[in-house]
């Protein structure tokens, strides 16, 4: 039985591949970190301010929706298909090797961009940190990238070493953190509600409502920071072939971090922005903090809070850099594996992981990196900014594509016991993913970094295309490949419908 044969432990034991180790509570530190929330809802709201002004909870509000009609899609295929390639191949064993690998590789330049943008705000919270601790008081201004360095050295180091040792270190700093944020975040509520907030700010859900004039192309440009934020839920579908019971254990992962960062980002943004005021100043302020919680905790509590958290937030931000890491190295290895055999990246060090592909990825976003500063002059702002807008457009794609696969194994194969009215969920999802993506492209920016973005991301996923097109025998290999890992028993089939 090939690698690429999707069994359970017991049934490969002798087989040199990803070894079967992990439980549920991994696989959540793994999704949990990629999706950084303790990060996420420090740094990427402002990024939509200029878009939506004080409506920013309204767009996380929406992207939590769409995420959840996506994270249907992915608890589905999860519980048909386990795979180190994740939609790579839910993809490629629903729609063709060619969609497969085009699905694949925009996931993997997901993941590698958003490495860019998590290392980056390592740096960027790092020395924030540093100079509010009086630990480093004068920086020079390229300091923030020395930390995004060793990072990216760092997050190589555990994902060659081990993902087990990793992804438990992730999931307690992650919880951890989180909490802190909520206890701030139930502190600055009770302060609004009763009325004695600084500056006389209250309690009002005009943070749901859009600012008068506001455009809806406007309005889903900040829904992609949204997406942004939830991004990395998914990423537990990448360990489907090291969970020791991954049909229960990976659905539950995705599900369930999903609704917890769904809670999350909704009440915390919400929060925060009253917190701040959604008044002109309020909003202004909020826009330009470089660390939300960390500020309000410093505001509305004590200096040492906003410290604490921001600290957090910093080992956070690095614990995504980390799952970016281990998802597109074990991307990489799924698709190197089944279109060139066992050999190159398709082979996994004497430790059991895919140590070639991650050295790979980790290299190509410091090259990156690298190119955005000496060629575009940028700040780690910038590359916050870039890396997570290109990721994410790529990932929508890569999301659409896994929804039609999953709308055609289950709704028109049948593949799967599921009541005919829950298409109206992936079709939902399908809906709010195009229009998302539509609106930010149309009208196109005509200038500065966001004329560029659409670019970026387009040319990502236009390499793989013209690859697939010009190895039509790899492509059929992949093929090959991809038709074994349909399971011989799939939920609701009996051993007699599996064989016939």
């Amino acid at each position: 039985m090939s690698d690429s044969t999707l069994t359970t432990a017991t049934d490969r034991p002798q087989e040199r591949g990803l070894r079967p180790t992990l439980n549920v509570w991994q696989a959540v530190g793994l999704s949990t970190a990629l999706m950084a929330p303790s990060m996420a809802v420090n740094i990427n709201p402002q990024a939509a301010v200029p878009s939506v002004g004080r409506a920013v909870p309204l767009t996380f509000l929406i992207a939590a929706v769409g995420v959840l009609l996506v994270a249907y899609v992915f608890v589905r295929l999860c519980q048909y298909y386990q795979h180190a390639g994740s939609v790579y191949a839910f993809v490629g064993a629903t729609l063709g090797p060619r969609a497969g690998v085009v699905a694949g590789w925009g996931l993997v330049g997901t993941y590698l961009f958003y490495g860019v943008t998590t290392s980056s705000v390592v740096g960027i919270f790092g020395m924030s940190f540093l100079e509010r601790t009086g630990l480093w008081s004068h920086p020079p201004t390229d300091a923030p990238f020395i930390l995004t360095g060793v990072v990216l050295l760092l997050a190589c180091w555990l994902t060659v070493a081990s993902v087990r040792r990793g992804t438990n270190v992730l999931l307690t700093v992650e919880g951890a953190t989180a909490a802190l944020i909520l206890a701030v975040t139930a502190v600055v509520l009770v302060r609004l509600l009763v009325g004695n907030a600084p500056a006389g700010h209250r309690f009002t859900m005009s943070v749901f409502s859009v600012p008068p004039g506001t455009a809806p192309s406007a309005l889903f440009l900040g829904v992609v920071f949204g997406f942004l934020s939830f991004a990395g839920f998914e990423a537990a579908s990448t360990l489907g072939e090291e969970s020791v019971n991954p049909k229960r254990d990976i659905p539950r992962a995705v599900l369930g971090t999903t609704l917890f960062g769904g809670a999350f980002f909704v009440v915390v943004t919400a929060v925060e922005m009253m917190g701040f005021g959604t008044g002109k100043a309020g909003v202004g302020a909020f826009g330009s903090s470089s660390s939300l919680i960390g500020d309000l905790g410093a505001g509305y509590i004590g200096s040492w809070v906003g410290d604490t958290v921001t600290l957090g937030a910093t080992v956070s931000a690095f614990g995504c850099c980390l799952a970016c890491t281990v998802g597109s190295a074990r991307l990489l290895f799924a698709m190197s594996r089944d279109g060139f055999g066992e050999r190159g990246l398709g082979r996994v060090s004497r430790l059991g992981t895919p140590a070639r592909a991650a050295v790979l990825v980790s290299t190509a976003m410091a090259v990156v990196l690298g190119l955005c500063i000496v060629a575009f002059s940028a700040v780690p702002e910038d590359t916050f900014v870039w890396g997570g807008t290109i990721g994410t457009l790529i990932l929508l794609v890569a999301y659409a594509l896994t929804t039609i696969g999953a709308i055609r194994l289950i709704f028109v194969q049948r593949r799967m016991p599921v009541p005919m009215w829950q298409i109206v969920i992936p079709l939902a999802a399908l809906a709010l993913l195009g229009y998302t993506l539509y609106r930010n492209v149309v009208p196109y920016p005509p200038s500065g970094p966001g004329h560029w973005f659409p670019v970026v991301a387009g040319g990502w996923l236009l390499a793989a295309v013209v690859a697939v097109l010009a190895l039509p025998r790899t492509a059929r290999r992949l093929g090959e490949r991809l038709s074994e890992i349909a399971p011989a028993e799939g939920p609701g089939r009996t051993p007699e419908q599996a064989r016939g």
